[in-house]
């Protein structure tokens, strides 16, 4: 799964699809209905790649929750966000996330979370197959070790710096009476 390309935007609805960047901009679509617009710099835009949860121990990825919420509540998640009270809210974040922070956690952050996770789902954005996949290939594959081969120090040379005007015999002699003159005013 990979939500570099999914990006939150400060102030407004949804999740976007960064479709193309221009010259101080980017231009983005919305998951929900497809309109693109650009967006610009002073808007504050966060890529869902970077987005963390945190917990107790290290902070969980947002892509590691999403895969959380699919295993446990699957892809209809059962409730509406929007209506859910936070007691609601915190009881189902708890069975995808025992370890959450209840301190840094809101309940607004898990309503958000949750309204994310179905967005996303109910468009076919998050693809769980493939994490799968690499997962089941990781396993099957055990690590082997390879012998360390040690390759031969390469040999140190010393450059020598070369004039980057060639010397002339005018040059010599104009250079020899620049030093002439410094070495009689002293």
């Amino acid at each position: 799964m990979n939500l570099e390309k999914i990006v939150a935007i400060s102030g407004k609805q949804g999740l976007f699809k960064i479709c193309s960047r221009g010259a101080g901009n980017l231009i983005v679509e919305s998951i929900a209905d497809g309109k693109r617009f650009p967006t610009f710099a002073h808007d504050k835009i966060s890529s869902l790649e970077e987005i963390c949860i945190y917990t107790t121990g290290e902070d969980r990825p947002l892509k590691d929750v999403f895969v959380s919420i699919h295993e446990k509540l699957g892809d209809d998640i059962g409730f509406d966000p929007k209506k859910a009270t936070p007691l609601e809210l915190r009881e189902k974040f708890l069975q995808i996330l025992p370890d959450y922070d209840e301190d840094a956690v809101y309940p607004s952050d898990m309503k958000k979370v949750f309204q994310w996770y179905t967005l996303l789902n109910s468009n076919g954005v998050l693809d769980y197959s493939s994490d799968d996949k690499k997962e089941e290939d990781n396993e099957e594959k055990p690590a082997e070790e390879k012998p360390v081969e040690k390759k031969p120090a390469a040999k140190k040379t010393t450059a020598v710096k070369k004039p980057a005007v060639k010397e002339t015999a005018n040059t010599k002699a104009a250079g020899a009476a620049k030093r002439t003159k410094a070495s009689s005013k002293v």
